[in-house]
Order: C-alpha cells, then structure tokens, then sequence
C-alpha cells in the first residue's frame, strides 16, 4: 500500500507543479511544489510548496494558492485518475531553509575550532 501511496504523490507533485507553472501568476517570487503528501484514504492531501521570498511573499503565495485550490482540485481529477479527488491544504516548506542554517552553523563550528598542527608522536 505504501508503494502506491508513494507513486499517487509523485504523481499528484508532478501533475499539480504543472498547473501551478501554468495557470497562476505569483510575480517576482519562484515558488516549486517540493512534496506532497496524501492520506491513506486519498481524500486530502497536504502539499509543501517552496518560495523564494520574503515572509510576505509566503504568506501572499500561500493565501492566491488557497485562492485557486477549488481550481486546481478540478484540474488534478481530469488529469490524475483517483477514486477521490483530494481537498488540497498548502503548507510553505521550510526545509531548504533550515538546510542552509545548518551548513552555516557547521560552518561556523569549523571556522572557531582551533587545527591540531602537530600530531602526537607515534612511539615505536
């Protein structure tokens, strides 16, 4: 079951970023469908968009996504053949984000710890 859930999501990712390039225009921001993820009953669906913004532009791209979801959920069941069309909740995806801090803290880390220059000498 889990294998078929994994495959509806891909599609559903793939077929949703599509009509989202297509259909809706967000201005400056980029904004990417990054996961998907839908119940085991096929009835909703969480969908993890990224954006390249400012906080603001979150928020606008996640509320013009709400916006549109009635019309983005008719187009998913002409595209994705489903027993249910599922009901679309948006969700920012933070995930690149903390990946960044976490490279910059690492960074940091390495930058303030001291080098051992001198190895220990091996005695025979």
């Amino acid at each position: 079951m889990k294998n078929r859930l994994a495959r509806v999501n891909s599609v559903i990712q793939r077929e949703l970023g599509a009509m989202i390039v297509r259909d809706i225009s967000f201005g400056n921001s980029l904004v990417t469908v990054h996961s998907v993820d839908i119940a085991p009953n096929l009835r909703s669906c969480q969908v993890f968009v990224g954006v390249i913004g400012n906080d603001a532009d979150k928020n606008r791209v996640v509320r013009k996504l709400q916006a549109h979801r009635a019309e983005l959920q008719a187009g998913l069941a002409k595209r994705v053949v489903l027993k249910y069309t599922p009901h679309l909740h948006f969700n920012i995806d933070e995930s690149v984000e903390r990946g960044v801090r976490v490279v910059q803290l690492l960074e940091k880390i390495d930058e303030t710890t001291p080098l051992d220059s001198e190895e220990p000498d091996a005695k025979s």
